[in-house]
């Protein structure tokens, strides 16, 4: 299992990149999974439901399972957050890569997504100079990125080529649990 993260402020294009990056990869028939952290109550259950009875009544976890999929929902105490290696367990060990979007402070390898601030936005800040973990910068502006990045820029409009390079470093990416931070993967 090939491990990777998607970081960057919201509205950098993260969600779009890892969606598309995800269907060439799958179009390549590789099996890949996705883990999305998302702000706080965020629910995908709907009131009146079984399973969101379940859930008022106090259940801390719920699992609704058919033919077709299943879901697992859990409710953490108040300040406790998951670990993205404890998610990553839960995962199919059987599938090819797992796409990360969020988790931004993990040690995982990550490519920061970063997206040049429109007129009279105040200016994004990057996390490339500082942290090893970041193995590449995806842009479509690369002469806007506030500081020259010692990692590979990759284009963020294509995605194909996106996928392509974490092919290309797929070995790289694939001792994602042994690691304690990432190194820079040079072209």
């Amino acid at each position: 299992m090939k491990v990777v993260g998607f970081v960057g402020y919201s509205g950098s294009g993260k969600t779009t990149l890892v969606e598309q990056v995800i269907a060439h990869l799958v179009a390549r028939g590789l099996a890949v999974s996705a883990i999305k952290h998302a702000h706080h109550g965020f629910d995908i259950d709907r009131p009146g439901k079984d399973s969101w009875r379940h859930r008022q009544a106090g259940a801390r976890e719920v699992l609704v399972a058919s033919d077709q999929r299943l879901a697992l929902m859990r409710e953490y105490p108040p300040g406790e957050a998951p670990d993205v290696h404890e998610l990553l367990a839960r995962l199919d060990a059987g599938v090819d890569w797992v796409l990360v979007e969020g988790f931004k402070a993990s040690d995982l390898p990550r490519i920061e997504v970063w997206r040049a601030p429109a007129a009279g936005e105040a200016p994004r800040p990057v996390h490339y100079p500082d942290d090893d973990g970041i193995i590449a910068v995806a842009t479509s502006t690369p002469q806007h990125l506030p500081t020259a990045p010692r990692q590979p820029v990759l284009d963020l409009n294509a995605p194909a080529q996106v996928a392509e390079w974490l092919l290309r470093h797929a070995a790289q990416l694939d001792d994602w649990r042994a690691r304690c931070g990432a190194p820079c993967l040079e072209d």
